[in-house]
């Protein structure tokens, strides 16, 4: 399978990606910068780069991925808790990456348990008062929105728990390599599990009640799309 892992130069992309490749497949990572040190050059079948904090980097993203073809499976991991670039590097991003890039057969979103405490006034948004917590929360619910759209397309949402990456810090108590087995298996899995679930270490649980709410899914798309200039089809 070919697959794209973005965020992926250390934490949970970088380690979802290495166990994507001892596996055999062939994985195009995304790191921020393409210019600097890349980790582990002879694993990946490409290497993409660009902020995703940029909208035009976001597009650049999606222009250096497709000159690798159709990917079978794209994992949404970059992520950040900057205040001022969680919108658009949570939730702006995937939004428009999953918009232009050819539909993969299967879409994973990083989520958080944090996102039970986001916030579902989408006023924020323009207010500029988007929390990490909130930015989970829309990306939960564009995953859910997301499940039934495509034919031939599935999408989840994983919840990877607070592990010792560089974001998570060194205390933290979960384990790293509980942390990216979900999406692995998610994005390689013979047997697809039925489409629009949100996981923690591959069992299904109940997510924020906003994200199942097809007319919240809709507020949040069409305000997304008004932002960014980018249509979903």
């Amino acid at each position: 399978m070919r697959i794209l892992v973005t965020g992926a130069s250390t934490g949970l992309g970088l380690a979802s990606a290495r166990a994507l490749a001892t596996d055999g497949h062939q994985v195009v990572i995304h790191v921020r910068d393409a210019t600097r040190s890349v980790p582990g050059h002879g694993e990946w079948a490409g290497v993409v780069g660009g902020d995703l904090s940029d909208l035009e980097q976001i597009r650049a993203v999606v222009t250096q991925s497709d000159a690798y073809g159709a990917f079978d499976a794209v994992i949404h991991n970059a992520g950040t808790m900057s205040p001022t670039d969680v919108f658009a590097v949570n939730t702006v991003a995937p939004f428009v990456l999953t918009a232009l890039m050819d539909k993969p057969a299967r879409l994973i979103y990083l989520s958080s348990s944090m996102h039970r405490g986001g916030s579902a006034d989408l006023g924020r948004i323009d207010r500029g008062q988007v929390t990490y917590s909130d930015s989970k929360l829309y990306v939960t619910a564009l995953a859910a929105a997301f499940a039934t759209r495509w034919e031939g397309t599935v999408a989840h949402a994983v919840d990877p728990g607070w592990v010792p990456t560089r974001m998570g810090g060194a205390a933290a108590p979960d384990d790293l390599t509980a942390g990216h087995e979900t999406q692995v298996w998610l994005a390689t899995h013979d047997a697809i599990p039925p489409t629009g679930g949100y996981w923690h270490h591959r069992e299904t649980q109940r997510p924020h009640p906003a994200t199942q709410d097809p007319a919240f899914q809709h507020e949040l798309i069409s305000l997304l799309e008004a932002r960014t200039g980018v249509r979903l089809d």
